[in-house]
């Protein structure tokens, strides 16, 4: 028989502080426990004491030393290793939290902090009826990204309440989705395909959910733009270093919110991280097509990715059409069921796609690979040498061009045959000047080579072009997506063609357009605000009759076309450099560039990765590839967590495919991004 005092000796005390939901202040509760009792046990015991009348099931118990959550309330405090010293709170799984979403509205909503942030996103996304959560992320953004924001609230001290849309009511508990069939491929349409309002008919789908129809109005519509003075109040970044430093504060999908020390109603940003958008539907994605036209009109207003001043107007004339659309979306009528099904057929041709486009007629696939063959002109960059092309008659098969002297030749050795697959291209237009370039930046095993090709009219650009993208992604015209990625890049130029012919729009118009709202603040600065609305409604004239989503996509497609469209940038030091480098992360390369130029060293891409790897100790990623190329690099701007999660998060976003269910692998997500701290 065991003794009193025995039994006094076997158990201790354990203080336990209780967050009470509520009381302003925490109150600590002291157990006697063993350490063969099991966590639930603790929990059992606490409430007894606590002896408040309530619902306990949300709490749970919290290490604070360790900085992990007791989860697992069938392990005993011996397993989880607590003893008396052990700071344990006994708070909410799920707490509120601030959002601000890439169209600038900040929505408030309950968020569980200790479910990993992959499922912690999944939960928001399915309470504001975003579709593919597992594109988006959660970013806390560094210091610099409110500071002229602070100064200006010192002279203008109201508070910005009013911009909040609370969903408290709403508490993002995991299970099933709000809606059985929000995410089936068989339900009804939840959004009108042209303007992207409700349909009134399936607005009962959002009964158990927060949006109502005016919340989902906020979310799925494009706000009224920003007054120049806010926008030039936002942080800008000025070089590729500072771009660098935006994307240092991803959180870690693999832990919780508790766990990367995020307080209760912290702001974080809810932003798309990887820049592959799979299966975009105008049917059930209104507020995703919103929520991404708008951080790509974001990312161009503040610069984060780099435009010609023709691409700019273009980029203008479509915020301006579709602010206009948003702000009469109220008084349009609902279309009949014909016009919607002509609506659909020509939404399928602009659905954005990793590949750009997608073709339901298999047949496209064909066995007999084309090809080109054109007068092009070349021209091959040398110090000292003044920029003159030459004209060569070039032919296009497979993944490579070859050229010859002339026509006559081709048969023979060509002067120099230049293999596409894994280069960069970038297009090098100007439609008002007549210009139709491409650049094409190859990798050779010192670093890049740069070639020039000039094409002489629109047609021939599109097509060589088109032939140029997918070959550097290992795919030939032969492919079903060559022929809409050659009528996407015609519709863009067409939108660049300055349409001189028309009269520019009445001064009535003129008068209702703040022109310096829809451009970047560097670019208002170049012109005179008259001349500047003159351009952009000139413009205007090529997109006037697209309807609302339309629009919203043919931004998204000409964002997707900029040559740094989906690079996230880091800066690095590479294994045996002497001198920092930025790193560019896309969803099929790396990309090492020159911090100081912004000039492309060298491309990997990821097809010809054999595997990557951290060495947690000196935090270093080592990643090896095809033909005994490897290479390794500790990161400076960043965690290399991050950057070894960004690397498998688009090896996992490649796996995915139409004709799989909606669930994901989320097992798989964490194998590939994790990595074995």
């Amino acid at each position: 028989m065991l003794s009193s005092s025995d039994f006094a000796s076997a158990s201790w005390e354990l203080v336990v502080r209780v967050d009470h939901p509520n009381e302003g202040e925490q109150k600590d509760v002291t157990l006697r426990v063993s350490g063969d009792l099991h966590v639930g046990g603790v929990m059992l015991k606490l409430v007894e004491q606590i002896n408040i009348s309530q619902d306990w099931s949300d709490f749970a118990l919290w290490w604070e030393q360790k900085r992990c959550w007791l989860l697992k309330t069938h392990w005993t405090l011996d397993k989880y290793g607590v003893q008396a010293d052990a700071k344990l709170l006994f708070t909410p799984q799920h707490k509120m939290l601030r959002l601000r979403l890439p169209n600038v509205k900040t929505v408030r909503l309950r968020v569980s902090f200790s479910a990993v942030v992959f499922k912690a996103v999944s939960d928001i996304c399915r309470t504001l009826n975003i579709r593919r959560s597992e594109e988006l992320s959660l970013l806390k953004p560094s210091g610099d990204y409110f500071k002229k924001k602070k100064k200006k609230d010192k002279n203008n001290k109201e508070p910005i309440i009013e911009d909040i849309l609370n969903l408290e009511c709403s508490p993002t508990i995991s299970g099933p989705p709000v809606s059985p069939g929000l995410y089936s491929k068989t339900m009804t349409p939840t959004y009108d395909p042209i303007n992207g309002t409700p349909a009134s008919s399936t607005m009962t789908w959002f009964s158990d959910s927060p949006l109502t129809e005016q919340n989902c109005s906020i979310l799925a519509f494009s706000q009224p733009p920003q007054s120049p003075e806010a926008l030039a109040d936002m942080y800008q970044p000025r070089s590729l270093v500072d771009k660098a430093k935006l994307n240092a504060g991803w959180l870690d999908s693999s832990r919780s919110l508790m766990e990367q020390g995020i307080q209760e109603d912290e702001q974080l940003l809810l932003r798309f991280k990887y820049y592959t958008f799979f299966d975009l539907n105008p049917k059930y994605d209104a507020v995703r097509i919103n929520q991404l036209y708008e951080q790509a009109r974001w990312a161009i207003l503040l610069e984060e990715i780099d435009c010609t001043e023709e691409e700019m107007l273009i980029f203008a004339a479509l915020q301006y059409h579709i602010s206009k659309l948003s702000s009469s979306a109220e008084i349009q009528d609902f279309t009949n069921e014909s016009e919607v099904d002509e609506v659909e057929a020509a939404l399928s041709n602009l659905e954005v796609t990793l590949e750009g486009g997608k073709a339901d007629n298999a047949l496209e696939d064909i066995t007999d690979i084309p090809k080109l063959a054109d007068n092009l002109k070349l021209f091959r960059p040398k110090k000292l040498v003044l920029k003159a092309f030459k004209q060569y008659w070039f032919v296009f098969k497979d993944t490579s061009i070859a050229y010859f002297k002339n026509k006559e030749l081709e048969q023979g050795e060509p002067v120099e045959k230049l293999n596409l697959r894994g280069c960069e291209v970038v297009p090098d237009v100007n439609v008002a000047g007549r210009k139709f370039g491409i650049k094409l930046l190859i990798p050779v095993a010192d670093g890049m080579n740069e070639v020039y090709l000039r094409c002489d009219h629109e047609n021939q650009y599109a097509q060589w072009m088109a032939a140029c993208a997918l070959a550097s992604k290992g795919k030939t015209m032969a492919d079903s997506s060559y022929q809409p990625e050659v009528l996407n890049i015609l519709s863009f130029l067409r939108m660049k063609n300055r349409n001189s012919a028309s009269p520019v729009a009445s001064g009535l118009e003129n008068m209702d357009m703040n022109p310096e709202c829809f451009v970047s603040p560097r670019c208002a600065k170049k012109h005179k605000s008259k001349q500047l609305a003159a351009r952009i409604l000139e413009a205007h004239q090529n997109v006037a009759q697209m309807p609302l989503v339309e629009a919203k996509l043919r931004f998204i497609q000409a964002w997707q076309s900029l040559p740094e469209f989906g690079l996230t940038y880091y800066l690095v030091r590479f294994k045996g450099s002497k001198k920092d480098d930025i790193l560019g992360v896309s969803y099929n390369r790396l990309i090492k560039i020159d911090a100081a130029t912004g000039i492309p060293l060298t491309t990997w891409r990821f097809t010809n990765m054999k595997q990557w790897n951290v060495n947690w100790e000196i935090r270093q990623v080592a990643i090896e590839f095809d033909q005994n190329v490897s290479i390794a690099f500790t990161c400076l701007s960043a965690d290399c967590k991050i950057v070894h999660e960004y690397i498998g998060g688009y090896i996992f976003l490649s796996t995915r495919s139409k004709d799989q269910n909606e669930t994901l692998d989320e097992d798989l997500f964490h194998k590939l991004t994790g990595g074995q701290e």
